[in-house]
C-alpha cells in the first residue's frame, strides 16, 4: 500500500470510555475527515489489544482510512492493520520494515534532526514530531521547537506531522512551516461531538495553509 495522506492524522485514547462509545467516538472521527489513525493502546494486553484493533479495522475499512497500530508490529500483523508507528524505545524501523515487508507504512516518532535522518535512512514513511505543546496524553512530555520541527522537514524527504498539544485554536503556530499534517489525540478524542471537531479542525488548517 505506502500511499496515505496525513494531513489530519488522529490518535485514539480509549481510557475514559467503556468499548461502545469509544468505537462511536473512532467512528465519528473518521467520519468527520479523519485521513489516518492510529490505535494506541498502552495497558492493554496482546489479545485485548488485537480484539480492539480487529474492531477498530473493521470500521476504519468502512471508511477506507489506513489504520496504524502504535509500538506493536505483532499486533498490526495480527490484524492486518495498514501500519505501525514507533517510538524511540520501540522496534527499530528497519527491523520493523524487515518484518511487515513494503507495503505496510511504518512511521516513526522523532525529537531531533538526528533522530529523523536516522529514521528517514532506515526506511520510514512518515515522521511524528513533538510534542509542539505539553499533552494530557503521556506523563512525560519533551517538547519539540517549531525551528526544530521545519529543520526536520528540510532534511527528509518524507511527510512529516507536527504533534503535541495541538487543537483548532492555537495550530497557528505551525503556519509557514511545510508539514504534511497534524497529528491529534484530545482535540478530536475528547470533543463532545468528535465528528464536528475533526471537521472543524481540518476547515482551520486549510484555512491557515498549514494543510491542503
Amino acid at each position: 500500500m505506502r500511499k496515505f495522506d496525513s494531513s489530519l492524522y488522529f490518535i485514539t485514547d480509549s481510557t475514559h470510555y467503556d468499548e461502545k462509545e469509544f468505537l462511536n467516538r473512532v467512528e465519528l472521527a473518521l467520519s468527520g475527515g479523519v485521513t489516518l489513525m492510529q490505535l494506541r493502546e498502552k495497558e492493554r494486553t496482546t489479545r485485548e489489544y488485537i480484539d480492539l484493533a480487529n474492531k477498530v479495522h473493521e470500521i476504519s475499512m468502512k471508511y477506507k482510512t489506513p489504520l496504524i497500530i502504535d509500538d506493536r508490529v505483532d499486533v498490526a500483523m495480527a490484524v492486518n492493520a495498514e501500519g505501525v508507528h514507533v517510538g524511540q524505545s520501540d522496534m527499530p524501523v528497519n527491523i520493523a520494515r524487515r518484518i511487515m515487508g513494503d507495503k505496510k507504512i511504518i512511521g516513526a516518532t522523532t525529537k531531533t534532526v538526528p533522530q529523523a535522518i536516522e529514521a528517514y535512512n532506515n526506511g520510514a514513511d512518515y515522521l511524528g514530531v513533538g510534542a509542539i505543546y505539553p499533552t494530557t496524553t503521556k506523563v512525560k512530555t519533551v517538547l519539540t521547537s517549531t525551528d526544530t520541527l521545519r529543520e526536520i522537514c528540510d532534511v527528509v524527504d518524507i511527510p512529516v506531522n507536527a504533534i503535541g498539544g495541538l487543537n483548532k485554536d492555537n495550530i497557528d503556530i505551525l503556519c509557514g512551516i511545510p508539514i504534511a499534517g497534524i497529528c491529534v489525540v484530545s482535540a478530536i478524542m475528547k470533543a463532545e461531538r468528535p465528528d464536528i471537531a475533526a471537521k472543524e479542525l481540518r476547515k482551520r488548517a486549510i484555512e491557515l495553509k498549514i494543510i491542503k
